[in-house]
């Protein structure tokens, strides 16, 4: 079939969100399509933030699919990539993969990756054909949010003044810049603040911004009923950055129970092996692992000794 390839129109974010539930609803093999992941949202907030380029792919002006380039700076990643089950195996993944590709390419985009299922042959084949390579896993891990004694000094964007908060940007911006050139989450957590999607919590040590986690919760998030998801978070890499870490985990535990959220979820590359081992030492379980493919097999943030938290869904 033929597909025509073009901006998602905000009359369509509806159906897209549709499709995207049938689509991972299919695959998995969910009872009841109508009610799955309806406690979350992977397009409203997406499509209106300014560093998301979101596409659809039609048949005769029928959406039949959609996909969302995001990024952060000199990185991006994309997803989800759905297609309406109607309409898989037809071309129309590929079609939308092709006009992402084009869009990171205009971007000067330096490392673009995405996360995949890490069983499926039908997946990995297919990203690979663009040029992305499987790497290391990556695991969705969940923990119970509580507060615990903690010296952790930390403020949430929300709370701050505007001038405050440019201060505070910049200073994320800086505390990125120093894991990959280029890696720049400003309009991640102003997009969270803005749409209602949650909070960023920034974490302080001695020698000012050490680290920032953006969370999101709450029934227009990506999160899930009862979750608090850190969709990015970095620690400044210093040799204090093993002590960062576990502070600003304390923070974003404070975060999802001043949220009223029973559980934190944290994504985690394992080739980040220090953060794994700190996270299963703090008592985080796997609740969904996957893989992350990175284009030209570059492992831009994804290696030892980086603290970082994503989550590429």
């Amino acid at each position: 079939m033929n597909f025509v390839v073009d901006r998602l129109r905000e009359s369509e974010l509806a159906e897209a969100a549709r499709i995207v539930r049938h689509a991972f609803g299919t695959f998995i093999g969910v009872p009841d399509l109508d009610t799955f992941w309806t406690d979350r949202d992977y397009v409203h907030g997406r499509w209106r933030a300014p560093h998301v380029a979101a596409f659809a792919a039609r048949s005769d002006d029928r959406l039949v699919g959609s996909n969302f380039a995001v990024r952060w700076g000199s990185v991006g990643y994309f997803g989800p990539l759905t297609v309406d089950p109607a309409f898989q195996g037809q071309g129309a993944s590929h079609a939308l993969l092709a006009r992402t590709m084009d869009a990171f390419d205009a971007w000067g985009t330096h490392q673009v990756g995405l996360f995949t299922f890490a069983h499926s042959a039908k997946h990995v084949g297919l990203y690979q054909k663009y040029g992305f390579h499987a790497r290391f896993l990556t695991a969705v891990m969940a923990t119970p949010a509580v507060r615990r004694p903690s010296n952790a000094a930390w403020t949430r964007f929300s709370a701050l003044a505007p001038a405050e908060r440019e201060e505070a940007l910049r200073a994320c911006r800086d505390v990125a810049e120093t894991l990959y050139p280029g890696l720049d989450l400003t309009d991640e957590i102003r997009t969270v603040t803005a749409e209602g999607l949650g909070d960023t919590v920034i974490v302080e040590n001695a020698q000012g911004v050490a680290a920032f986690a953006i969370g999101h919760y709450g029934p227009r998030s990506e999160a899930g009923a009862g979750n608090c998801l850190i969709k990015f978070g970095a620690v400044r890499d210093t040799p204090t950055a093993g002590q960062d870490f576990l502070n600003l985990l304390d923070a974003a535990e404070a975060l999802a129970a001043d949220a009223g959220m029973p559980t934190l979820l944290v994504g985690m590359n394992l080739a980040r092996i220090e953060a794994y081992r700190q996270l299963v030492a703090r008592g985080f379980r796997t609740a969904i692992q996957g893989v992350a493919m990175h284009r030209g097999n570059e492992p831009g943030y994804c290696r030892p000794g980086i603290y970082v938290i994503d989550d590429w869904r």
